[in-house]
């Protein structure tokens, strides 16, 4: 049989291949083996570049591991084409029609028996538990060692040394003289302390894998047209009964059954749009939920057929529609027919009633299986219903719509649903949980044509003018021939280093709906490029929205703000935090250049001192409103942030101490410095939020408790007369009111009168505020009344602190009521005020038999 011709990259991969894998003169085959990696591109044709470099070693014994039936069945044909020679074996459960041609066994002493000889014989086994099982027993039981073991999708036997394929370089168990491994998608690991030993990552120098002799990116592969180019297709859509099924509280969960149904209808019909817009013909949709993979093959027919009758000449009818599905448990056989159906251009069977019926739209639906090395040249799009899987995983799903035949010259359209509420801003793609899924997707490409995706987060992608002349909107519209045109030329809009990968990556980020530029290069950079967690991505949104909202060209955010719940995926967020945040790492030197020029392009102020003096007065504000002073101890801390809003304070009271004092010096004619005042302006807004915030005379201690007390006499509350019976805000109050009585003499003139305008006095106890206040000879003549009555009725004035006589008082109507007078309190009072009591007052409690 005549050898497949290389392609030159391929050529060139196999000599690098070989060279790795020769016996190097005079040090002979290290005990581990020769080892070699190469990292294409998927599509690429790796499995060639294996049959080849098996060819020309030679190597009598191979052994190929790949990690799903599927791929053993066409890997054994593929390397049949490539001219491998010799007897043909796998080690897998097929049987029969399932196995083509290809003897299967799963016994050890059968494969020992059907590989001894000196004849050239090739051996396939999956990386699944029973092929490897087979062959270490086989070795156990006398099987020799392979000439090559070629390992293909070989990402999936790094990492965790305690699985099972990790049997696949250990020599004592698998043997061989030479290993290749090939891969698109190259895991690197890094040992982390929660995580199992690892024993396998592909680094560029492996001491596992070895090293890398071949590599050929994804942009590469693009570029020499072994691959097709792609583009990422953002269906948005806003969807009435899926929002309807997401509010509804019996359906609530995202994962209900209500909920994924109307969330998989709306995929369809997103998905028949995008068909026809694109001009697409075959589409692999991927799923994570074998009911959804089948939902969406039985339930396409309808859709399609209910957008026909909508618009007939827009939509094909359902009769040109073809829909199935596939998963890891359907046999061999099904998924043949199935894959062969799905790359026909006819419908046959049942559904064409004997006519060659062309199909306009095809789609596949899969769960499980699909997503590696599987030949799938003729899908031309792919859908992510559901992107649950690893980066690695939907770099393979990406790769079925890359794989195209020689010079078909197809672009390969990658779709992602983006669900979005009703009245959700597109332009919000820092936050939205709607963008998840298209930041994997991106995120996957990254890994593998880093310099498109990257260059997605350049603002002047989103306006360049690519080869063919047209302009790209807002919205990145291009047409698909224009995708990847242009690779090597400037661009026309002015910018002239935007050529080459920047000119493509303008095609290749397309949306339904139109996107801000600017909201398109900060989701590229933050949530793809440097994904760094919600917080920072929240707090430039937040940003971005409070710009927006004030109209402000500056980041001047007060500490306490924080946006509205209806601000869409942004939410509540405390942005005054944020930006007290940044402001303080970048005075330390830890805030990263990217994020300090992200932030000077909003507008950032970096003033520290004017930042530290704006966030106190709006934490003294918050302060203020929720206590109804501006009055914190020193020890205070306020806001979620935990603002040390006391000392603050205490600063602020200490600079307007001073700013008076050399107020007056400079009256008097000194020369005073104005280093460390309050000025003016601050000085007003601190008496904005609170008049009294600056007591002059007395401490703030005092000044708190009487503003407490007033708050409470407002209220139309009694004053507390004993300790224990009031306390607010931490401050006792019945022994703050009983130590002012104790000490009134101490008391400046101003705090006895503030005092007494609340009613507190050195004789009386608190009493309810009426219209009208007493004044001291009447509350005098009411507890001498109060006296007088107990006496007759006890026949002494021994009264208990706490007790309270009732007493009627007549005369002009509003006090011809009963009142209770605090007697026992008011006896002691009298007692300690002894020395200042009139004569008078002194013989009317004498006449009562009071003891002094």
């Amino acid at each position: 049989m005549a050898r497949m011709s290389l392609r030159p990259h391929q050529a060139e991969a196999v000599d690098s291949v070989l060279r790795t894998l020769s016996e190097q003169p005079g040090k002979g085959i290290p005990p581990e083996g020769l080892r070699t990696q190469v990292i294409a591109a998927t599509g690429s044709g790796k499995t060639l570049i294996g049959v080849e470099v098996t060819n020309r070693l030679p190597a009598r014994r191979v052994l190929v591991l790949v990690p799903t039936l599927d791929l053993l069945l066409q890997t054994a044909a593929a390397w049949r084409a490539g001219g491998r020679r010799g007897a043909m074996v796998g080690v897998c459960s097929l049987r029969g029609a399932d196995s083509q041609g290809v003897p299967c066994t799963t016994d050890p002493d059968e494969l020992v028996a059907w590989t001894a000889g000196p004849e050239m014989v090739t051996v396939f086994a999956t990386y699944a538990s029973v092929g490897l099982g087979v062959l270490q027993r086989a070795h156990a039981a006398g099987l020799p060692v392979w000439d090559l073991m070629v390992l293909d999708e070989a990402h999936r036997t790094s990492g965790d040394a305690g699985r099972p394929w990790a049997a696949v370089h250990n020599q004592a168990q698998v043997p061989a003289v030479r290993r290749l491994y090939m891969t698109a998608t190259a895991r690197v690991w890094e040992a982390e302390g929660h995580r199992p030993r690892l024993v396998a990552s592909m680094d560029e120098d492996s001491p596992v894998f070895g090293p890398v002799a071949y590599k050929l990116k994804l942009s590469d592969a693009i570029r020499l047209g072994l691959v097709a180019p792609y583009q990422v297709l953002c269906l948005d859509i806003r969807d009435p009964e899926l929002h309807a099924a997401l509010t509804a509280t019996e359906t609530i969960a995202a994962g209900s059954d209500v909920v994924r149904g109307a969330r998989l209808a709306a995929v369809q019909a997103g998905l028949m749009q995008a068909a026809v817009e694109e001009r697409v013909r075959r589409v692999l949709s991927f799923h994570s939920r074998v009911g959804e993979a089948e939902a969406m093959a039985a339930a396409l027919p309808a859709v399609a057929d209910r957008l026909a009758q909508e618009s007939p000449d827009t939509f094909p009818p359902a009769e040109q529609v073809w829909a199935d599905w596939l998963y890891g448990e359907h046999p061999p056989a099904r998924r043949r027919q199935v894959l062969e159906e799905f790359a026909s251009d006819f419908l046959g069977g049942k559904e064409s009633a004997g006519r060659d019926v062309p199909a306009k739209l095809r789609v596949l639906s899969s769960v499980r299986v699909l997503g590696e090395g599987v030949d799938t040249a003729e899908c031309d799009a792919v859908l992510f219903a559901d992107a649950r899987g690893s980066m690695v995983d939907i770099v393979q799903m990406v790769g079925r719509a890359l794989r195209m035949e020689p010079g078909a010259g197809k672009i390969a359209t990658l779709i992602v649903p983006v669900f979005l509420g009703p009245d959700e801003d597109p332009n919000e793609l820092l936050t939205s949980d709607a963008y998840n899924t298209l930041a994997k997707v991106l995120g996957a490409l990254r890994a593998h044509d880093t310099e498109t995706i990257e260059a997605l987060a350049d603002p002047r992608v989103r306006s360049s003018r690519p080869v063919g002349g047209e302009q790209v909107g807002g919205d990145g519209a291009l047409d698909a021939g224009q995708a990847h045109d242009g690779a090597g030329d400037e661009n026309e809009g002015g910018d002239q280093g935007m050529v080459g990968v920047g000119a493509a990556a303008a095609g290749v980020l397309r949306f339904s709906e139109e996107r801000d530029p600017a909201a398109l290069t900060r989701f590229v950079r933050l949530r793809v490029i440097d994904p760094e967690g919600t917080y920072w991505r929240r707090g430039v949104e937040a940003a971005t929205r409070w710009l927006r909202e004030t109209e402000s060209t500056e980041l001047r955010v007060p500490y306490v703000y924080v946006t509205p719940e209806d601000w869409g995926a942004v939410g509540s967020y405390p942005l005054g935090v944020f930006i007290a945040d940044q402001r303080r790492y970048y005075a330390a030197g830890t805030l990263e250049a990217g994020r300090v020029a992200e932030l000077e392009t909003l507008g950032m102020v970096w003033s520290v001192q004017a930042s530290a003096w704006e966030a106190g007065l709006a934490v003294a504000q918050a302060y203020a409103d929720a206590h109804g002073h501006f009055l914190p101890p020193a020890t205070a801390v306020w806001g979620g942030d935990g603002f040390p809003i006391g000392v603050w304070a205490k600063n602020q009271r200490a600079a307007a101490r001073k700013t008076r004092e050399n107020a007056a010096r400079r009256e008097a004619g000194e020369t005073v410095s104005y280093a460390g005042e309050l000025s003016q302006e601050r000085m007003g807004a601190l008496d904005a939020v609170d008049p009294g915030w600056a007591p002059q005379g007395w401490d703030v201690a005092w000044q708190r408790c009487y503003r407490l007390v007033l708050a409470h006499t407002r209220a139309g509350c009694i004053l507390p007369d004993a300790a224990g019976e009031l306390i607010v805000q931490g401050e006792d109050l019945g022994a703050w009111i009983a130590a002012q009585r104790t000490g009134w003499e101490q008391l400046t003139p101003a705090q006895r009168f503030l005092l007494e305008s609340v009613g507190v006095d050195p004789a009386g106890a608190g009493e309810a505020v009426g219209s009208r206040r007493r004044s001291r000879d009447e509350r005098w003549a009411a507890h001498l009344i109060a006296a007088r009555q107990y006496h007759a009725r006890e026949g002494h004035l021994h009264v208990p602190r706490k007790h309270g006589e009732a007493i009627r008082l007549g005369g002009d109507g509003e006090d011809d009521r009963e009142t209770v007078v605090k007697l026992g309190a008011w006896i002691d009072n009298i007692r300690r005020r002894a020395a200042r009591l009139s004569p008078e007052r002194r013989a009317h409690l004498d006449e009562l038999g009071m003891r002094w």
